[in-house]
């Protein structure tokens, strides 16, 4: 009975939603990259109910892969098997209380900024140059201009993976350097962030000062997936990137940025292995001249052209 269940296809294995699943999905569209191949199966849940019900109802073995608006993230050729999970609309609330800000997974980084903003609280003045959503910065632990998602975060609820709700602490999350210790199938669906008041002329003032400097150092308009490395102890990986003469490099239709060489940039005609090879010849190069390893810091996830297990996101 179990092998003929696995002989379904997927779509037909899981339990009714709400929401909207997809078989066969295309991804490349909502990536930044605009590269990839298809999800096995695309799921949008309609709202919390609905996902946590998902998650407890969908057999043991089905992998699922969160994404959110695809900006630090590189999806292979052939796509990602079993279910992934793109949270929208419901979970996109943010609400203020008091000093503090509470955000749905779905919200964008630079929306909670502003709203902040708006209400005259300071101290998330930085998601405004984070691209991406709270719930990717909260796996990430991201963070830009000298701060961080662990500096303001004071807790995030996830549903692990039979739909059970945790809520959980900065210390229990593990926070590190773009790192967390959060479990690879669990669903972060909101955080709540500390603020303080402020004076709204400086906040608006820091934020436009940020929008500025990412704008006019970053290649912004490209299709990119945002910061490629992450920054060894004690070095920049840009500066380890340039010395290493990889600014400008080409791999077919990939490009290091010129602008800001910890960039890679699809410049229209890229693959997804196109950019991970031409990652994997930056690290290459760098380990050879710098005697550094670095660390990607986009995330590289699915199965290359051929549908074999890849490798070399490490």
């Amino acid at each position: 009975m179990m092998a003929q269940q696995k002989a379904l296809p997927l779509i037909e294995r899981l339990p009714p939603v709400r929401g909207r699943l997809t078989a066969n999905a295309p991804l490349s569209a909502i990536t930044w990259f605009r590269v990839g191949g298809p999800a096995e199966v695309l799921f949008r849940p309609e709202d919390r109910e609905d996902l946590l019900a998902f998650l407890a109802g969908k057999p043991r073995d089905v992998p699922v892969t969160v994404i959110g608006v695809g900006s630090n993230l590189l999806v292979r050729d052939g796509g990602i098997p079993g279910v992934v999970l793109r949270l929208a609309r419901g979970f996109a609330e943010i609400r203020v209380e008091g000093e503090e800000v509470e955000a749905g997974a779905a919200a964008l980084d630079v929306n909670v900024a502003k709203v902040a903003a708006d209400a005259g609280l300071a101290g998330l003045e930085f998601l405004v140059g984070v691209p991406g959503t709270i719930g990717g910065a909260a796996r990430m632990n991201a963070g830009a201009y000298g701060s961080e998602l662990k500096d303001v975060l004071l807790w995030v609820e996830a549903a692990d993976g039979q739909g059970r709700v945790h809520r959980l602490t900065p210390a229990e999350l593990q926070l590190g350097y773009r790192s967390s210790g959060l479990p690879a199938d669990w669903v972060v669906l909101k955080a709540r962030l500390q603020a303080r008041a402020g004076e709204p002329a400086e906040i608006q003032a820091r934020m436009a000062e940020i929008t500025a400097q990412r704008g006019a150092t970053q290649p912004v308009r490209s299709r990119t997936g945002g910061s490629t490395f992450a920054n060894p102890p004690g070095a920049r990986a840009w500066e380890l990137i340039d010395a290493a003469g990889c600014r400008g490099l080409r791999l077919g239709g990939a490009q290091v940025s010129e602008l800001h060489c910890n960039f890679l940039i699809n410049t229209g005609t890229a693959t997804a292995a196109d950019l991970e090879a031409l990652g994997e010849e930056v690290r290459r190069r760098v380990k050879r001249v710098c005697g550094i390893k670095l660390r990607w810091e986009i995330k590289v996830i699915g199965l290359p052209a051929n549908g074999l297990p890849g490798g070399g996101a490490a």
